[in-house]
């Protein structure tokens, strides 16, 4: 299949060379066509440019996109979208006072969410993740990292790693699973959590590793949860298999963690809404990706990620939904853009690089997803038209999205019956 789009207004993200990231003052500049045309085979961008040298060229499809912007579809970092259920009673609890450190210690919180999981059926726990993805996809993301992290039993983080598996064979979208089994201490673990550490290191970790699912491990480094010792206790484990570090450091409280995570070459930490010195010198020393979650904070009414601070010191930022049913139960990527340039105070520049090859690097795909490069995957985003691709933060309640093209598939993503299958 070919694809032709025309009189393209702005044409974003446009490298002649393979960007695989961007740093520092350079996050300020976003390459920009106008008046532009782009060209697709298969599920790969072939050619583009101005459109005074479009003539000649032909395709099977031809999209008019006047008016309107073309950009890399959002490249969403940190997700939790395998869950079962909600918690929509922990929201009526937060505004009635109760914190996020509350729900949990009352057994709410995460371990909720492994209870609803743990007695979800493995088709029915496919069929709500896969449908809450191609209603991201609707609007705008493409290539999604999914963690486990809701199972807390061998068997149940094994259950999802075979979701995710299912999800990233049957979907159009790129997906990158990671294992987080370092979510919680499951309750029976409450008085002995070395004996769940040592689940995680000697069994789970194996297991895992046998399923050649996820090349990525996680652990949430916080306060209450895993220490800097149990930390480093499951990355060393994983190392033996192979699997690169993405872990959760700084929410709420400074550990360490981002020191110790480019200490095993962590591929991103993550949240780092709380920030020190010591922090942002381990980064410069690494090619670890920063990544803030907005959402989170908005929803948690929580401090927000420094981005000036880290974008300010010649270091990247990526930005990325948490979508998950407790503390970020939207994986809106429109939103967050603009939540990156109202609340962390980034241009859009920054925001958009942040989102699109930013989020790729931060998950190992930006040699072929993020920019519009020649040979570079084809998913995209057609938006509405709009005078200026800043409209996409600046409207922020807005959907900017008309059509995506996925895979180099052109979808009708207003029709309810569209699916984004293999």
């Amino acid at each position: 299949m070919s694809i032709l789009i025309k009189n393209i207004k702005q044409l974003v993200q446009v490298h002649d060379y393979n960007v695989m990231i961007v740093k520092g003052e350079d996050m300020k500049t976003l390459p920009v066509l106008e008046n532009a045309y782009l060209y697709i085979e298969h599920d790969t961008i072939i050619e583009y440019g101005e459109m005074e040298y479009c003539e000649g060229i032909e395709a099977e499809t031809i999209i008019d996109a006047t008016g309107k912007i073309v950009l890399p579809a959002w490249c969403d970092s940190h997700t939790h979208v395998v869950y079962a259920g909600n918690r929509t009673s922990e929201f009526v609890d937060r505004i009635n006072g109760l914190s996020y450190e509350d729900i949990a210690n009352r057994g709410g919180g995460i371990l909720n969410s492994a209870k609803l999981l743990q007695d979800t059926s493995e088709d029915d726990l496919y069929e709500q993740s896969i449908n809450r993805l191609e209603e991201l996809i609707r609007m705008g993301t493409c290539a999604f990292e999914i963690k486990t992290g809701y199972g807390l039993t061998v068997e149940a983080e094994l259950k999802m790693l075979r979701v995710i598996k299912r999800i990233k064979q049957e979907s159009l979208a790129k997906i990158t699973p990671t294992l987080l089994a370092a979510h919680a201490i499951p309750s029976e673990y409450k008085d002995n959590k070395d004996e769940y550490i040592k689940l995680i290191v000697e069994e789970l970790i194996p297991q895992a590793s046998d399923l050649n699912i996820s090349h990525y491990i996680d652990v949430f480094c916080e306060k209450g949860y895993f220490d800097l010792d149990d930390t480093e206790a499951i990355l060393k484990a994983a190392a033996e298999h192979n699997m690169r570090p993405k872990i959760h450091v700084n929410q709420f409280n400074i550990l360490g963690g981002v020191g110790l995570g480019t200490k095993y070459d962590a591929l991103s930490v993550d949240h780092l809404e709380e920030l020190n010195d010591e922090d942002i010198k381990a980064l410069k020393n690494s090619d670890t990706m920063p990544v803030a979650l907005p959402g989170c904070s908005y929803f948690l009414s929580i401090p927000y990620t420094p981005a000036r601070k880290i974008i300010d010191a010649g270091l990247p930022l990526a930005i990325a939904t948490d979508y998950n049913p407790g503390s970020a139960p939207s994986g809106n990527m429109n939103f967050i853009v603009s939540a990156a340039c109202v609340k962390l105070k980034m241009t859009p520049e920054e925001a958009i690089n942040a989102a699109t090859i930013n989020g790729a690097y931060a998950m190992g795909i930006s040699s072929m997803y993020g920019s519009i490069t020649r040979g570079k995957k084809a998913n995209l985003i057609i938006t509405k038209p709009l005078s200026d691709y800043s409209e996409i933060p600046y409207a922020f309640a807005h959907d900017p999205v008309e059509q995506v093209i996925i895979n180099g598939q052109l979808k009708d993503i207003k029709n309810p019956e569209e699916n984004f299958r293999i």
